[in-house]
């Protein structure tokens, strides 16, 4: 089964630092790891070491950081043969990590054009099982899940990235068979409370989690909405755990995994991310994920015997 992503493939240079400064001040830089990101493109380079065929579609530019983005994809065996190339700079981050795992994203506005639909692009959502789509360039999103549902195709989304007009946004997630948020995105997009606003998604979805990170995530199950919480590790940096969890979930459901298991799959998968510096340095493969599920207790089968 193939999982094709639509989205942001960008470049991250990920900093290290000693501890984050106050405002005016100032701070060391431990170390520094550059490497390929991006929502989507992350989290289809974890569906790949999990096991699944995986294609990416994205625009970039000419730059020599284009080119860092298309090999960092090949070499995890990703295929690129729909990346876009233009004239102009490809996407990048800069990543401030704290102490304590948690870091800053600056992001450069993408200011390539938008991906033409042609045919090779068009028969690639087609030939999928799925696609997987991050909302950073709203046209981008809209046209490939409208070629999804057109062809039957089954339509993830990370929730993550907002409009102006939140009604562009209900009307992209709507479609989505997959959506997993992150803790703002529910609230934001319907102006309801976290329970309401996954209730309502629910009516439109057929899976709908919010993710929270450290506390784990919530979703629907049985029109109640039920806490999961995460495998208590301690994180080395936490950059790209969030799209982990899209690519390890998605796998797990494509295999016909019951939900509970396939959350603790995609919590067992970040989990693993986060305990190495870098976003995708850290993500781990389906043998291991598995060894740890078989030696961690799932914290929310402990909860629910508590």
């Amino acid at each position: 089964m193939k999982i094709t992503g639509i989205g942001s493939a960008c470049l991250d240079r990920i900093h290290q630092l000693e501890a984050w400064p106050e405002e005016d001040g100032s701070t060391h830089i431990l170390s520094t790891i550059t490497q390929g990101g991006g929502a989507a493109a992350t989290a289809i380079v974890a569906a790949k070491r999990l096991g699944m065929d995986t294609e990416m579609i994205a625009t970039i530019g000419t730059d020599e950081a284009g080119a860092e983005i298309r090999q960092g994809l090949e070499q995890e065996g990703v295929d690129t043969s729909c990346l876009q190339c233009y004239e102009g700079a490809s996407p990048h981050s800069e990543i401030m990590v704290s102490p304590d795992g948690s870091r800053t994203k600056f992001v450069q506005n993408n200011t390539l054009p938008p991906i033409v639909w042609n045919e090779p692009c068009r028969a690639a959502i087609r030939s999928s099982a799925a696609i997987h789509l991050d909302g950073t360039r709203y046209d981008n999103a809209i046209a490939a899940a409208e070629i999804a549902a057109q062809s039957r195709v089954l339509i993830s989304l990370d929730g993550c990235h907002m409009q102006q007009d939140h009604q562009k946004d209900i009307r992209l997630a709507c479609m989505a068979d997959i959506l997993i948020m992150n803790a703002r995105y529910p609230m934001m997009t319907t102006g309801l409370s976290m329970e309401k606003a996954l209730l309502f998604y629910a009516e439109h979805c057929q899976v709908v989690i919010t993710t929270h990170g450290a506390d784990g995530c919530y979703a629907v199950v049985d029109q109640s909405v039920v806490h999961f919480p995460a495998f208590p590790v301690c994180a080395a940096d936490t950059t790209g755990c969030g799209d982990v969890f899209h690519g390890a979930f998605l796998t797990a459901y494509l295999e016909h995994q019951p939900l509970e298991a396939c959350i603790a799959f995609a919590q067992a998968a970040a989990a693993l991310k986060s305990l190495r510096p870098g976003g995708r340095t850290g993500i781990p493969d389906r043998r291991t994920v598995l060894e740890f599920l078989r030696d961690h207790p799932d914290p929310w089968i402990l909860q629910k015997n508590d």
